[in-house]
């Protein structure tokens, strides 16, 4: 490891230090003592294995910190040996660790202007922290104020040349890259093709085989250790004669995993047998170049060139090239593409040298033997009480962590002397955003929308602004970074190209225009501060996936992502889970003008269906607001290009995310994806068609793949009794029939008359012993023979139905918010306004037989709950003492992953956590939610079971539960551990 100190900290004729602003926090006043604190127990417990994986008790949090974020960091980034007195265990001393080297640092390289303005910066970075409004990147919490190298970067680019001592060099830093939890990207175009000759004469290997070394040390450093796979990203340009070999090298290994799979062996992702296939520890680009994508829109040729001459040793039809690309992505999801010329269009330092590759996540594309410190923004803590923006909050929240991400730099350690320097002297950073999905439902905007665009853009424009507005005011105090001289003008330009970009936004509202207002007049003071005092960050922002660091600042999204479904998997205090619906649908309803009642039915319904379609309602116009990345009405996949394009233009990198397609997307789609991708100006396009892959262990047999291997076996028992071949042994599936629970002779009955708009009935319904509804009769005054006969029926079908075991719950479901007259008030005081008699009959059962729980996921509520909701902010009766005890911060609970109902204290825990909170603290409505029951411990799983399809997506290798897609890697909610650098 090398330890760099800043070229530049004390330069001879500038100002001494910066005067800090205090924004967040309060005078007089230590953040952490204006919080509320309370002690929790962690205990983490493998849900595959029932093992436990982690315990640690008397760890100390926020009382509005969810069980999740303590959870996770807990167990990722509290430093010390388990069980001894140098342990961490509160938050307190994790964000001390890590502010107080900041500020070390700050006032070691003449940052600060005095001490009271270091201790100033101590407090503003510490409240932002402790609220969760950003986070940095996880090596940060890792090693930073540690015994360990102070490694604050998670994105590394190596490089590799065509010699034998470069190559091995590559593995070497690789590995050193892997052991320490990070990932690295690099570009093997410059390694000779199997086409071309060595000096000795003899031919050459080729980049692809090599490639086999490097992915096989990959899988070694992570089986020797690690908790996930390794990060890698592997690039190759098209120009490269070996470009169709390297193309189809995982499709084919796909091919490979299949025949094993049929052939018995265990080809899961993490099973015993998956390690004898090749390739599969890296993500795989191809890098191409403009001239390439307009021969495939013309139809023409494309030259592959040398390695060693440049020249042309082979042409190749470009169209039919590019259908190989996006056939072997249809296959198995790689190779993604980067645009080349894009890519160095947008570059400051090009007299340095080309961006040729990047990170594992393609978000960070720098110069090569580089490295980039990230942090992320929390979105939603900036929306103000009347849902618009606060676009100046957060510009000086970005000031004060763009501040600390380059001090960061002056202290950092790095795994090789050539990123260390490179770092030092061109100094990268970072900033981006996570949330973005839930602000913009929020705030009653579609994702896909050209409002949601709009927004989005001018926020990311206003973060990036405003990061490079104090990049130019620090150069003035400490200096620009050591290579900005000779890239003073390139760098210039960049700045012109992002201010050219804001001037063409177009706002469509008062609350994205005063954003972009703000972010105009940022750029404004870019192009003045800039040149005159250059810049001392060669780069400024990338939108991240944020999976671990999302959950610790409890965003429901990650980096630029959708919302990945409306109901969400939340763990208990004192253990187990709950199913709720994402606390910003009311918030978004209440926007868009709807009544509290129509809230609570839209809300009811999205907690049983998982969508929005057909809610009581909600208007068709409004359904795409709460469009998601799964489900029913999931994006379209040019929504999610649309979207990256809209942010794109105002980041120093780019983007990590991938276009998720269905399973019947067809190659010609994934064509048109790269193709627009490229049109509309992305650095890097990645696609993901679901089951693509055989090695995402999927938690059901719902999904059609699933269908089609027990199709495809069936077909094969078949054809062997036909060619008079002994078939397997057939398994006997044993079918269970319906059974009829009859009504006693003599049952409970009660008889309820009502009136609907001015309709008079008579219900009668009858219950066995225990209590539960078994029968329903109803009579209609006024009535014809008919409409008499059409009401016995039903309520014979009804009756019969419940008997067989149909859920009262179920009918409840489906025959509420039905429409037709005669509708309107009713004698009912629990029911005071019904949509139909068919509305009002139901609704009566479900209050007189059906639990408040269950009532409650329904939205339907008795007369004297919802007075108790007005008087007490509750439906569900709550006792004096327990309340107070709820608020002991004294008291110890405890945290556990297991969904064992067995150990829930389930009124403790519907009062605890069934509150949710607006993003300011304050105390929101209650959302419906009711305790999960089911095999689901996250989200994921918990959509799986709602829309009986298949997530596709790995399991956690820490804790056995179904990950979710974050950027272009997966994310554990149960644990946080990553698939990627993140």
């Amino acid at each position: 490891m090398t330890e760099t100190v800043s070229g530049n900290a004390k330069v001879q004729g500038r100002k001494r230090g910066m005067k800090i602003e205090r924004v967040f926090s309060t005078e007089g006043v230590h953040p952490y003592d204006e919080l509320n604190w309370e002690r929790r127990d962690v205990v983490q417990t493998n849900w595959k294995t029932g093992e436990s994986v982690f315990e640690q008790r008397g760890v100390e949090f926020p009382d509005f910190w969810s069980v999740n974020a303590s959870t996770i960091v807990t167990t990722k980034y509290f430093r010390g040996a388990l069980g001894t007195d140098v342990r961490e265990w509160s938050l307190k001393q994790l964000i001390d660790r890590v502010v107080k080297t900041y500020r070390k640092g700050g006032e070691d390289n003449d940052y600060f202007a005095s001490v009271a303005d270091a201790e100033l910066f101590e407090h503003e970075l510490t409240w932002l922290l402790v609220h969760q409004y950003f986070s940095f990147n996880s090596p940060v919490w890792f090693n930073v104020g540690t015994q360990s190298p102070q490694q604050v970067s998670a994105c590394f680019i190596l490089s590799v040349d065509d010699s034998m001592d470069s190559i091995l060099n590559w593995y070497k830093e690789e590995g050193f890259i892997f052991k320490g939890g990070s990932g690295a990207g690099l570009n093997l175009s410059r390694i000779r093709s199997s086409k071309e000759l060595l000096s000795s004469g003899g031919t050459a290997s080729g980049p692809v085989s090599f490639m086999r070394g490097a992915d096989a040390s990959a899988g070694t450093i992570k089986s020797g250790g690690a908790t996930r796979r390794a990060a890698k990203m592997v690039v190759l340009d098209v120009d490269h004669p070996d470009i169709e070999e390297f193309i189809e090298t995982k499709a084919r290994e796909e091919d490979k995993i299949r025949a094993l799979r049929d052939a018995g062996f265990d080809m899961d992702l993490g099973g015993k047998d998956i390690t004898s296939v090749q390739y599969q520890n890296a993500n795989n680009s191809v890098r191409v170049s403009d001239e390439f994508m307009r021969a495939v829109e013309d139809g023409t040729e494309f030259g592959l060139r040398s390695r060693s001459t440049g020249e042309v040793i082979e042409t190749v039809d470009a169209r039919e090239l590019f259908h190989k690309i996006s056939k072997a992505a249809w296959e198995c999801a790689d190779p993604g593409l980067q645009y080349d010329d894009t890519i160095n269009d947008w570059h400051t330092n090009p007299e340095t040298g080309r961006i040729t590759a990047s990170n594992p996540c393609s978000e960070y594309m720098s110069l090569d033997n580089s490295s980039c410190n990230l942090a992320s923004l929390n979105l939603l803590k900036f929306l103000k009480d009347d849902d618009t923006f606060d676009g100046e909050l957060f510009a000086k929240a970005v000031e004060l962590i763009i501040t600390a991400m380059d001090i960061s730099i002056c202290f950092a350690d790095f795994p090789t002397e050539s990123i260390g320097k490179t770092t030092v002297d061109y100094r990268q950073l970072g900033i981006g955003y996570a949330n973005l999905g839930a602000l913009l439902m929020a705030m009653g905007l579609g994702y896909d929308s050209d409002g949601g665009r709009a927004m989005a853009a001018s926020i990311t424009s206003l973060m990036t602004g405003t990061s490079y507005k104090r990049s130019a005011e620090l150069a003035a105090v400490v200096g620009p970074y050591n290579g900005y001289a000779r890239n003073a003008e390139a760098h210039k330009r960049v700045m012109r190209k992002h201010q050219a970009a804001n001037d063409v936004v177009r706002t469509l509202s008062v609350a994205d225009s005063q954003v972009h207002k703000l972010a105009t007049k940022a750029w404004a003071d870019v192009i003045k501060l800039g040149e005159k005092n250059g810049f001392r960050n060669a780069q400024a922002s990338v939108l991240a996936p944020t999976g671990t660091i999302g959950f610790m600042m409890d965003c429901d999204t990650t980096g630029i992502e959708p919302d990945f479904s409306l109901v969400k998997f939340k763990k208990l205090v004192g253990g187990g889970s709950m199913q709720i619906v994402n606390q910003t649908i009311p918030r978004a309803l209440r926007k868009m003008g709807y009544q509290e009642e129509q809230v609570e039915a839209i809300v009811a319904y999205i907690a049983e269906h998982g969508h929005v379609i057909d809610a009581p309602g909600l208007r068709q116009e409004h359904y795409e607001v709460f469009d998601t990345a799964m489900g029913a009405r999931a994006l379209k996949p040019m929504g999610h290009v649309r979207m990256m394009a809209a942010c794109q233009p105002f980041l120093s990198g780019a983007i990590s995310k991938t276009v998720n397609l269905p399973e019947t997307a067809t190659v010609e789609e994934i064509e048109d994806i790269y193709l627009q991708s490229w049109k509309l100006g992305l650095k890097a396009t990645a696609v993901y068609r679901d089951n693509c892959k055989v090695g995402q262990p999927l938690s059901d047999g719902k999904s059609d793949a699933s269908k089609k291997d027990q199709a495809m076996a069936g077909n094969a028992a078949a054809a062997a009794a036909g060619s008079g071949v002994e078939p397997a042994e057939t398994k006997v599936v044993e079918v269970h029939k319906p059974f009829r629970k009859r009504l006693p002779k003599s049952r409970q009955s009660r008889t309820t008359s009502f009136t609907v708009g001015g309709a008079e009935g008579y219900m009668t319904s009858g219950a066995h012993d225990d209590g539960e509804l078994g029968e329903i009769f109803l009579k209609l005054g006024k009535q014809g023979s008919t409409l008499a006969g059409v009401m016995d029926a039903f309520s014979i079908a009804v009756s019969i139905g419940l008997q067989y075991g149909v859920p009262l719950e179920t009918y409840v479901s489906k025959f509420t918010n039905l429409r037709f007259e005669p509708a309107g008030m009713t004698d009912d005081p629990d029911v005071r306004m019904a949509q139909s008699i068919m509305d009002y009959i139901f609704r009566r059962l479900a209050l007189d037989y059906m639990t408040f729980e269950d009532r409650s996921m329904l939205g339907i509520y008795s007369a004297e709950e919802r007075q108790r909701h007005l008087e007490t902010g509750s439906y569900e009766p709550i006792e004096v003492s327990e309340a107070e005890s709820l608020k002991n911060h004294d008291e110890v609970v405890e945290v556990r992953s297991e969904a064992s109902l067995e150990t829930i204290d389930a009124d403790a825990e519907d009062r605890a956590d069934v509150e949710t909170k607006d993003t300011h603290g304050n105390e929101d409505r209650e959302v419906p939610a009711k305790l999960h029951t089911g095999q689901a411990h996250t989200s994921a799983e918990l959509l799986e079971q709602i829309t009986g399809t298949a997530v596709d997506s790995p399991l956690c290798m820490t804790c056995g539960t179904k990950m979710r897609p974050a950027g272009s890697c997966y994310v554990c909610e149960g644990c946080g551990s990553t698939s990627g650098c993140s």
